[in-house]
């Protein structure tokens, strides 16, 4: 036996965190994980991954029939583990416990993520500035900033958004504010709070309502 030392094979190493693989292709699948990048895409629906093995077991729920069945609501799965993820929505059971404070998490990568909050990591980063998160999500939203993405469309005018809960606001606002007032005969102010209009109208004495 040789008394050299061993020497690492893992020549490829991560500009971004410590991870390091001795294949090149390893390397560019990993920097998916920072960039949220997912160049796989499903043929026949809108679902992308980051990994070619994700997008295999995704097609499952296309091609493969649902064999395990929720003996608690119609749910089926074409996986076990799948299932049994899912069975948890029922118990409420939350196996994964933070060791720092009460935390405690139905699945391991939402432990994985919460443990951020303690650590400070923010292993997401923006390739086009300095933003850093500890979320992937937070990521693929904050890059519509810079792309101009905006897939969040409004079904009743043309806006979009590019974020779901800015498309919540314009629905609120705009068209329950419409037709709200379309109800009732009048044109509700933009300055008029919804909320405060419906705790303060009354019939005035041409039959139309008014704010107090």
């Amino acid at each position: 036996m040789s008394g050299r030392p061993k020497v690492s094979c893992k020549r490829h190493k991560c500009p971004r965190c410590t991870y390091r693989t001795a294949h090149k292709w390893h390397l560019k699948q990993h920097m998916c994980t920072h960039t949220g990048e997912k160049p796989f895409a499903c043929p026949q629906c809108t679902y992308r991954a980051a990994q070619k093995s994700h997008l295999k077991t995704h097609m499952l729920t296309h091609t493969r029939e649902k064999l395990y069945a929720c003996d608690k609501c119609t749910y089926r799965a074409t996986r076990k583990g799948t299932l049994k993820t899912h069975m948890i929505t029922h118990t409420g059971e939350k196996p994964y416990a933070c060791d720092k404070c009460t935390y405690r998490a139905v699945h391991k990568w939402h432990l994985k993520q919460h443990m951020r909050t303690h650590t400070g990591e923010k292993p997401f980063a923006c390739s086009q500035c300095t933003y850093r998160t500890t979320r992937k999500s937070d990521l693929k939203t904050h890059m519509r900033t810079h792309t101009g993405e905006k897939p969040f469309a409004c079904p009743q005018c043309t806006y979009r958004a590019a974020q779901k809960s800015t498309l919540k606001t314009h629905m609120r606002r705009k068209h329950a504010r419409r037709k709200l007032g379309a109800s009732i005969g009048i044109d509700i102010p933009m300055r008029v709070g919804l909320d405060y209009f419906k705790a303060n109208i009354s019939d005035n004495s041409t039959g139309h309502p008014e704010i107090r």
